[in-house]
């Protein structure tokens, strides 16, 4: 805990010494409303004609990379199963990691969950740009990645990152494992979704530590 204070500690409102986790959420500034997206593939990509084939090639294309970093690492990559717990189920890898004092990804899990998204149509009148395009947001059943690691410096940790682009905020929500001692003395560890790529908000909640 002393070294995630000194990390974070400028953004820390106020702190529990009773907690098992601690949940950061990730913000792609850059790609949270409409115009942005536009402007990304428009300008940044060189697409002309934004459409649900731009999206869907590009979601293909990042699962794609997952799978073959899974490949290249020999890592696990699995469907997560209803009613098994993740955290129990890496756990064997994860004690593999801290016997051979390794750090990096250790295993990934795959999830069809809800999340935020885009959606793009053609709009009903001609307009002046015959490529002008639609965005909204909307909430979709899509594939996310749940990357377990273990860091050098936070230790376990488990980083979530959805597989639709683009994905409205927030687009990454990691939790970090973390060793914590509750007030009747017992330690816990246990990793949830923490970590991204820019913290803007940091959950902290008091709870009795996982059974099992």
């Amino acid at each position: 805990m002393e070294t995630f204070t000194q990390l974070f500690g400028d953004l820390l409102a106020f702190v529990y010494h009773c907690f098992d986790r601690i949940v950061i959420y990730g913000y792609l500034s850059g790609l949270s409303r409409p115009e942005q997206v536009v402007h990304f593939f428009r300008n940044v990509v060189g697409v002309a004609v934004i459409d649900k084939e731009v999206f869907s090639r590009r979601t293909a294309d990042y699962q794609a990379w997952v799978e073959a970093f899974a490949r290249n690492h020999r890592l696990p990559i699995e469907w997560a199963e209803k009613g098994v717990r993740k955290e129990d189920h890496v756990l064997p890898w994860q004690r593999r990691m801290v016997r051979d004092d390794a750090y990096g990804v250790y295993f990934i899990f795959k999830s069809m969950e809800q999340g935020p998204s885009f959606r793009v149509s053609a709009p009903k009148y001609a307009t002046k740009d015959p490529n002008y395009r639609i965005l909204a947001r909307q909430r979709s059943r899509f594939t996310h990645y749940y990357f377990y690691l273990r860091d050098e410096t936070l230790g376990p940790m488990v980083m979530r990152a959805a597989s639709f682009f683009p994905s409205r905020p927030p687009t990454t929500s990691t939790a970090t494992a973390l060793s914590s001692r509750s007030s009747n003395g017992r330690r816990s560890a246990s990793a949830r979704p923490t970590m991204p790529s820019s913290p803007s908000t940091t959950g902290r909640r008091c709870r009795p530590p996982p059974t099992g």
